[in-house]
């Protein structure tokens, strides 16, 4: 069975300006969305579902689902601030739906397969599919358990124009992730040093070389199992705050130390480019530009 990708488009891009998962970045105006779709079926991937927000569904179906039609197999699926178990309530002025691994659980009726999960306003490149593709479409059947996630350099994820967030990864001598813990607000500091705060209160300068997710997870159908529980748990923690979110690292990271999962860590040739913030987009025109006067990318994806 060919693997799934699931794309996570349903955020807001506040920072950005407005809804980047439909800003043409391409040439042809195609969007990054777009390259990956691209990426991943040229690899094997069989089906595309998307996580979207019901706001917007009639502009995502005009824009994004119209050029997929007679590609590949796609379907949509929605987050949505009230998406919640039962006994369970969104507090007053909560606007925000629950984070990345709330999304994830939105797509639980629509997959039944090795899934790849991916943010749709990242751009990974051809090499990471390839190499998330393979390692999924490798699994034996009905894999519990037996996850990968493909690494980024830390200094290669940056922007100049204001903070990120990622996953930050320890990964052991067998090449299993041992720890992630989703950092919020990393940014350059006045020496151009990588920086991020700790709880505690620690500045921490992690090296440029720190392996990092960017929510390229290879994932097994029991990991909603496993989400819809912790969920469960973090709503009786956090569930009163109006901005709290339900994180992928943090899940996977639990997952890992209670001995339910490994998760292999796979490396990539690919680099990595996204718009965060308007003053990124230049940027990536001109990498994508350049990646089709390269012919690694043809005029017309769909």
């Amino acid at each position: 069975m060919k693997p799934t990708l699931f794309v996570l488009a349903a955020g807001m891009g506040s920072r950005y300006g407005g809804l980047k998962q439909l800003d043409g970045v391409g040439p042809q105006g195609q969007t990054i969305m777009d390259y990956s779709i691209y990426d991943a079926l040229r690899a094997g991937f069989g089906k595309v579902v998307f996580v979207i927000r019901h706001d917007f569904e009639e502009a995502f179906r005009e824009t994004i689902l119209k050029k997929y039609e007679g590609h590949v197999p796609v379907e949509l699926v929605f987050q949505a601030v009230d998406a919640l178990p039962e006994g369970y309530t969104a507090p007053e002025g909560r606007v925000k739906p629950w984070g990345t691994n709330h999304a994830i659980l939105m797509g639980q009726k629509a997959i039944n397969e090795p899934f790849a999960v991916i943010n749709a306003d990242d751009f990974y490149g051809r090499d990471a599919f390839d190499v998330m593709a393979g390692y999924l479409s490798q699994l034996p059947d009905n894999s519990k358990g037996r996850y990968c996630m493909v690494a980024f350099q830390l200094g290669n994820t940056m922007t100049e124009n204001g903070s990120v967030s990622r996953g930050v990864c320890s990964v052991d001598d067998m090449g299993h992730l041992a720890d992630v813990v989703e950092r919020t607000a990393i940014s350059f500091d006045d020496q151009h040093r990588i920086t991020f705060t700790e709880p505690d209160g620690t500045i921490a300068h992690p090296a440029a070389e720190t392996p990092v997710s960017m929510n390229l997870w290879g994932l097994t159908p029991d990991y909603f199992n496993y989400s819809e529980r912790e969920f469960v748990k973090f709503l009786t923690k956090y569930g009163n705050e109006a901005k709290s979110e339900f994180f992928i690292p943090s899940v996977v990271d639990k997952l890992v130390k209670n001995g339910e999962a490994s998760v292999d860590v796979l490396t990539t040739t690919s680099h990595w480019f996204g718009v965060t913030y308007p003053e990124d987009r230049p940027t990536v025109v001109e990498n994508l530009a350049k990646l089709h006067a390269e012919g690694v990318y043809p005029d017309k994806l769909f």
